[in-house]
């Protein structure tokens, strides 16, 4: 295989973090360049897991703040400032880390302890409205996150082209309809069946889950792909961020999805 065809297999991930030019950029010169001691100098996925492990950890921890402070005053609008300030620093350190990934590992960190902030508010407010239904979100989000990498690891679910595109154009679908649907909001308006609790809002609930968990299939061949192909060693917390941002987005879909069938 050519390096060209090498690198070209890389980015096609839905995830927006993962660009088509995410590996062609950081990709050492010479590819098949093999060094001595390879884990000192490029991505492996032992250490793309480690770091997604770290993220994790940093996400609990920061979302334990708000929520906590949730149901030692019973008010979920306390969390509230939590969530505001961490979404703007996740959607800022996310936008550096996309842009400089060799930053990634300070700026992921960031992201992930303001993400959690965030993930924390919006989960005490759901709670307040629906008791047991975070952990209900959490188990399915990792529930998901288990099948779909057993369904990977064992070829039941291949990342082919045809595939690709379908859930990437899904996913753009999708953030091209929620910013409309946030712009409309200024106006006084929006799409109805986005927040609707009707069948076709649990439908569409339900389709936006299904392809936030294809996102991971998509991911999983990407990190794994980087580590074959000896991307740079700081590529691991690039990888370890841009599975984190599937993950909180599965996370928030399943989440709105319980709250619309509570609701009924």
């Amino acid at each position: 295989m050519s390096n060209h065809r090498a690198l070209e297999m890389f980015g096609r991930s839905g995830n927006p973090a993962m660009s088509d030019a995410t590996f062609r950029e950081e990709a050492p010169a010479d590819l098949r360049k093999v060094s001595v001691d390879i884990d000192n100098q490029f991505m492996t996925l032992e250490g793309t897991v480690n770091k997604t492990g770290i993220l994790l950890l940093l996400v609990l921890v920061s979302a334990s703040l708000p929520w906590n402070l949730f149901f030692s005053t019973g008010n979920p609008g306390a969390a509230a400032p939590f969530m505001i300030v961490g979404g703007i620093v996740g959607f800022v350190m996310a936008l550096i880390t996309i842009f400089k990934k060799h930053w990634s590992g300070i700026t992921a960190p960031i992201y992930a302890l303001g993400q959690g902030l965030a993930m924390g508010g919006i989960s005490a407010i759901a709670e307040a409205q629906y008791p047991g239904i975070v952990i209900q979100a959490i188990g399915l989000t990792f529930g998901t996150l288990a099948s779909l990498l057993f369904c990977y690891k064992t070829g039941i679910v291949k990342p082919t082209e045809n595939f690709r595109l379908m859930v990437v154009s899904a996913t753009m679908g999708i953030g091209v309809l929620y910013l409309v649907s946030f712009v409309m909001s200024f106006f006084g308006s929006g799409i109805g069946f986005i927040h609707s609790n009707g069948l076709f809002g649990i439908g569409f609930s339900l389709f936006v889950v299904a392809i936030a968990a294809l996102n991971l299939v998509l991911d999983f061949d990407f990190i794994e792909q980087g580590a074959e192909y000896n991307a740079p060693k700081y590529m691991e917390w690039f990888g370890a961020f841009s599975l984190m941002v599937t993950l909180i987005w599965l996370y928030l879909e399943i989440l709105r999805l319980l709250m619309k069938l509570r609701s009924r």
